[in-house]
């Protein structure tokens, strides 16, 4: 508790209207969501990486943006760093009564409905109502493959799914062939419609798969770095640039990398 009250005292300082930071001082909560997001995808990444040394100090970036935005809340009255500690500690408590209330339940299935329902009814409070949609929760601000996940998540835990892949699969070779006809009409905001229902069954299919697409993509996307990577150095070592180079030199470089394992 000491170096979290530390932590705090150094924000108060930063934010003091006489002797803070310039910096810290113009920021509000609109102008830090970048870097509250930023920090999070930093955490990502150090996991990923498995350095355990730069996950303490990506942590410790995001515990920032944290007390950043409570100090801005207590500065106008709304809530402090406590209240955000209690309200997850709370939630925590109350969603979790089979550890801290001596409840049994009978089986993951139980737990999971428990979990689901408490979700629900503090959505209802926090909206002031009883009913409200169940999609109700699920941030827009999101990554859209997070938030599409998120999303068919929900509508599934109350009966709104496919029964198995199989049937994904088809949706997705609908969705691909409705594309392909959208391409063929020219028409560009139909183009991005069906992109967007294809995107979204992919998404489906990863989830039925137990694929988390966001994971699955950003895995791709480290694959297809290392992989043109290795295309670079060849390029380099043959004397050339990408640019003095066929399409069928580099896929055949390509398929080098591949057969090399990268």
């Amino acid at each position: 508790m000491q170096q979290t009250r530390r932590l705090l005292d150094i924000m108060a300082r930063l934010r003091d209207p006489d002797t803070g930071c310039p910096w810290d001082l113009r920021q509000d909560f609109a102008s830090l969501v970048p870097y509250t997001l930023e920090e999070a995808y930093e955490v990502a990444d150090a996991i990923e990486r498995g350095d355990f040394t730069d996950l303490r100090d990506e942590l410790g970036d995001l515990l920032l943006q944290v007390a950043f935005h409570s100090r801005m809340a207590e500065e106008r009255g709304l809530f402090d760093f406590e209240a955000v500690a209690a309200a997850i500690a709370d939630k925590l408590e109350r969603r979790h009564p089979h550890v801290f209330a001596g409840i049994d339940f009978a089986s993951d299935a139980e737990r999971l409905r428990h979990w689901e329902t408490s979700k629900l009814e503090e959505r209802s409070e926090k909206n002031g109502q009883t009913g409200g949609s169940v999609l109700e929760g699920v941030a827009t601000a999101l990554p859209a493959l997070m938030e599409a996940h998120k999303l068919q998540k929900r509508a599934a835990r109350h009966g709104f799914d496919w029964d198995a892949s199989a049937a994904v699969l088809s949706k997705v070779r609908e969705e691909l062939d409705e594309l392909e006809q959208a391409v063929a009409s020219g028409d560009t905001a139909h183009v991005r419609e069906e992109m967007g229902d294809l995107l979204f069954a992919l998404v489906n299919l990863a989830r039925h798969l137990d694929v988390d697409a966001e994971t699955a993509l950003r895995e791709g996307n480290r694959k297809f770095r290392r992989r043109f990577r290795f295309i670079e150095d060849c390029v380099s070592r043959s004397g050339k640039r990408l640019t003095d180079c066929t399409l069928a030199e580099l896929d055949a470089f390509w398929d080098e990398a591949k057969r090399a394992g990268h």
